[in-house]
């Protein structure tokens, strides 16, 4: 007989509620008999309907679009506007150097940013490449990516699930979901029905697509396949998800436009002033104007910006903080958020037994993850393995009653099997059992594999001396019922339940997890080992072992040190709310630590959970949906905010946020891609340094705007005052675009290479509205103009009346502007420290060497003839340098004086 396959189910998507439904009314739903399976028409007729089980690509954009974007820029407009109307007026060379420097700047943001987003080809090298299905009453092994809703699937220990499926019967099933829920256990699944709005991470009847089988074998319906799977879902808001601009970017967009409006203002008053009040030529204006537009925009900021990205690319790069896109350098300097996910960001992703519960005492436990080494210690002294009969037995248990495998791969240890048994594994390797040899002393039987639905594991040993017993392992409350004794030191007695109970809800308390061991004899001669012979109980309790994915101790330190920095740390994670708020405390989260669950942040609306957001740092039980939505709720309070995480179910929220952070070992594919930064050693610790690095590198351009703008301040106050004054221009377009080069390329460069100060990591972060310049700043650079523009036009007019050429007296201006800014460039190196230590003039030598290929290209510009043709420069006379020398000296001296005023009254 064939059931036919009804019309809502061929919706994907809009039935969610699987879960919620029995077995038989799933595989009545999808039209599928639960013996025989789909037949190839059937499947043919689905899969026109459902689509391929893969996830579409979006095509990725091409280079040539990726080249132009780079010209997506305020100031590289009004350049390029330069460029051209320079090029019409017959100024070639002034046009060729001019759209150089815009090329230059554009091959290196394009050779920085050249990986393309590739987010969705990483989740989709999630799905195997075949699995077994049921067709036509017999099992094949098909592409995963020819499944359709419908079609029955086997799943075996190793396996990844294909798609998203309704399990229909399971033994001994363990799926590691990590990569989903951010849970760090394997779930325990079963084909059971649940409630409707239970979370993904509690639906234990259904297996998601990318999820890996750790243990155990099951069969199951595909309900959803493609983009309509869970992880399709996370596709798709990757899809529609924009990346932000930086703060940096937001700012220096701002900054473009009122540079161009007030080059543009400016430009035309002088126009009309020069034409209408001074009666020049139209033509002669124009160039006029030309001439202050070029000298208002600083050409080489964009080139040296995106350098002293790359500076700091390399910089972070050194401290295993690989970069993907330029700007989240500096984004992540501004950050004032980090949302973290727990399960192997703040935590290895690896349990690890804490503590050795017995009756007569607890053990603390030396943990690192799956590495078998750590002291078992008792009120702060060691124990012996050797010398405790009690702790070898229930290693020796932990050992036998296990099928996990550990195994050294270089400096780490990588587990085969359950996280679970990994544990216990490790625990009996500490306690220096030696497995082979044991194992083949007690040889297994039998054993009834851990199921949900009675909580344990046993296996049927061989002993010496021809004995047989039963190894116990599984949940205290399965596990203890079944005892009649507890071990105390070797010696069996009652065994007390009613103190068990109560460590036990100690432990829970602390967000551990408890596994209890027990063990008794068996009857000689038997073979086999079945479910009467556990529940007729009679075992020992040898104790219970307290295990939890713990922090990593670089973790606590590094979120000591964002505190510290100002800077607020959010946990995100799918664990459950009582072991989120203990990792919360160990990691030391400002107290009291409070938590908030997945559901209550989808019964809240924005505005609550803005308000929740102010109090709470700890989020639990935490969906893709979620954590896109805390990223955005803090981003629409003004918060910078650093997303990090390794699993699919960070992917979207590591898009949207201002930086997203992807651990580089553990974490999946498609979380590196859609993040902007990943951490090579997955440490958490790293993210605190690149913080540091990301401020260095906004305090250095920051220098370089400071540094620059006096430049292009000083040269269109010479033209206003030219033109205000009928005199004849001091400096010619081309000579501005000399020194601009000089001072904005080489000089400007060597504030890249600055150091970071002392109290960088101690200063609470900046503003997201602060503006780029601020007052105090804006003053600076005024003061410094108004000096190089009085110190120029005195030169200039004093060359001239001693009887200087016209280009002798340019030459003049032009050397003083360079060598005034060489002495400015040590007044800004340190903003405000004292100029008369050794750190102000060599801590740089970077800027020694700017400063000397300054004055050999100054030398070049002034002597060397061919130039002198080019640029309308003369020969100077060695007095003249003199002069410009005292200048500079005159400008250094005025400055440090203005720094030390602002220092005495503590307004630096």
């Amino acid at each position: 007989m064939r059931i036919g396959w009804h019309g809502e189910a061929a919706e994907q998507g809009q039935h969610r509620t699987w879960h919620a439904q029995a077995a038989d009314d799933v595989l009545r739903g999808l039209g599928v008999d639960g013996a025989c399976g789909l037949d190839d028409a059937q499947a043919a007729q689905r899969r026109l309907v459902s689509g391929s089980n893969v996830l579409p690509e979006r095509p990725a954009r091409a280079p040539l679009l990726r080249f132009l974007a780079q010209f997506n820029n305020v100031l590289i407009y009004l350049l390029l506007v330069a460029s051209a109307v320079t090029f019409a007026m017959g100024d070639r060379i002034d046009a060729a150097v001019i759209l150089a420097v815009v090329l230059i700047n554009a091959a290196i943001g394009f050779i920085q940013e050249g990986n393309a987003e590739r987010a969705l080809r990483s989740i989709r090298a999630l799905l195997p490449f075949t699995t077994t299905v049921l067709r036509q009453r017999q099992r094949r092994q098909l592409p995963a990516a020819e499944l359709v809703p419908g079609d029955l699937v086997f799943l075996a220990s190793g396996d990844k699930v294909p798609a998203d499926m309704r399990l229909l019967a399971a033994r001994g099933l363990r799926i590691d979901e990590s990569t989903l829920t951010g849970e760090s256990v394997a779930a325990d699944k079963t084909p059971a029905a649940v409630e409707p709005g239970a979370g993904i991470g509690e639906r234990a009847c259904m297996a998601y697509s990318g999820s890996i089988v750790r243990h155990g074998t099951a069969s199951g319906v595909v309900v959803a396949t493609g983009p309509a799977t869970e992880i399709g879902r996370i596709g798709a808001m990757l899809e529609h998800i924009e990346p932000l601009a930086t703060p940096l970017q937001r700012k220096m967009a701002a900054f473009g436009r009122w540079i161009s409006a007030t080059a543009f203002v400016l430009g035309g008053a002088m126009f009309a002033f020069g034409t209408l009040v001074r009666g020049y030529s139209a033509f002669e204006m124009f160039a006029a104007a030309v001439s202050f537009a070029v000298a208002s925009v600083p050409e080489g900021l964009p080139a040296v910006m995106t350098v002293t990205l790359a500076i700091g690319v390399r910089r972070m790069a050194r401290r295993r903080a690989i970069v993907r896109r330029l700007p989240a350098v500096e984004a992540l300097g501004a950050v004032t958020v980090i949302c973290s996910d727990k399960t192997g960001t703040l935590t290895r992703n690896e349990m690890a037994v804490q503590q050795l519960i017995f009756a007569d005492g607890v053990l603390d436990v030396g943990a690192s993850g799956y590495a078998p080494y750590g002291a078992f210690t008792c009120c702060a002294k060691e124990v012996d393995p050797d010398s405790a009969g009690y702790l070898r037995e229930i290693a020796l248990a932990c050992l036998l009653c296990n099928d996990a495998q550990l195994d050294r791969k270089g400096e780490r240890w990588e587990l085969s099997g359950d996280p679970t048994e990994g544990a216990l594994l490790s625990l009996a390797m500490k306690a220096g059992i030696d497995g082979p040899r044991e194992r083949a002393a007690y040889p297994r039987i039998d054993v009834i594999p851990f199921e949900s639905e009675h909580g344990y594991m046993a296996t049927l040993h061989a002993q010496p001396g021809n004995g047989l017993r039963i190894v116990l392992k599984g949940a205290p409350e399965r596990v203890l019922p079944l005892c009649d004794t507890e071990s105390h030191a070797g010696r069996p007695l009652p065994v007390a339940a009613s103190a068990w109970h109560g460590r036990i809800a100690d432990a829970a308390g602390k967000g551990m997890r408890l596994i209890a061991v027990a063990t008794r004899a068996a009857p000689p001669g038997k073979a086999g080992l079945d479910f009467p012979d556990v529940e007729a109980g009679g075992f020992t309790l040898l104790g219970m072992l307290a295990m939890a994915d713990a922090p990593r101790d670089e973790a606590v330190a590094a979120v000591a040190s964002c505190l510290a920095a100002g800077i607020r740390v959010k946990m995100i994670t799918g664990d459950h709310a009582v072991t989120a708020r203990a990792i919360g405390e160990q990691l030391g989260f400002p107290r009291p630590v409070r938590t908030i669950g997945g559901e209550e942040m989808d019964a809240m609306d924005d505005d609550a959970l803005a308000n929740a957001l102010a109090t709470t740092d700890v989020f639990a039980r935490a969906s893709p949906q979620n954590k896109l939505r805390l990223v955005l709720a803090l981003q629409r309070g003004g918060e910078v905010v650093a997303m990090t995480g390794d699993g699919v179910n960070d992917a979207p929220a590591l898009k949207r946020a201002d930086v997203g952070v992807a651990m580089g070992r553990k974490g999946t594919e498609a979380a590196k891609e859609a993040a902007q930064i990943v951490l090579a050693d997955d440490n958490f610790a790293t993210l605190a340094a690149a913080v540091e690095e990301g401020r260095v590198v906004y305090e250095n351009i920051r220098k370089s705007i400071v540094f620059t703008l006096p430049t292009n301040g000083g040269e269109a106050g010479m033209l206003i005052v030219a033109i205000l004054s009928g005199m004849t221009l001091p400096i010619t377009p081309l000579q501005i675009l000399w020194v601009n080069m000089i001072t904005e390329v080489t000089l400007s460069l060597a504030l890249a290479f600055e150091r970071p100060e002392a109290d960088v990591m101690r200063r609470p972060p900046r503003h997201p509205a602060e503006p780029l310049l601020t007052g105090f700043l804006v003053w600076r650079i005024v003061f410094v103009s108004l000096l190089m523009v009085g110190g120029c036009m005195t030169l200039y007019l004093w060359e001239l009346r001693h009887g200087a050429s016209l280009e002798q007296a340019r030459t003049v201006v032009v050397n003083t502007l360079v060598v005034s800014h060489i002495a400015y460039l040590f007044n800004t190196r340190r903003t405000g420290a004292s100029p008369f230590s050794r750190e102000a003039f060599t801590g740089n030598r970077i800027a020694v060497l700017a400063a000397l290929v300054s004055l050999a290209c100054q030398a070049v510009l002034t002597y060397w003839e061919p130039v002198q043709s080019w640029f309308g420069s003369a020969g100077l006379a060695l007095d003249a340098w003199g002069r410009i020398a005292a200048f500079g000296v005159l400008l250094w001296l005025a400055v440090e004086a203005e720094k030390s005023v602002r220092r005495r009254t503590g307004r630096h």
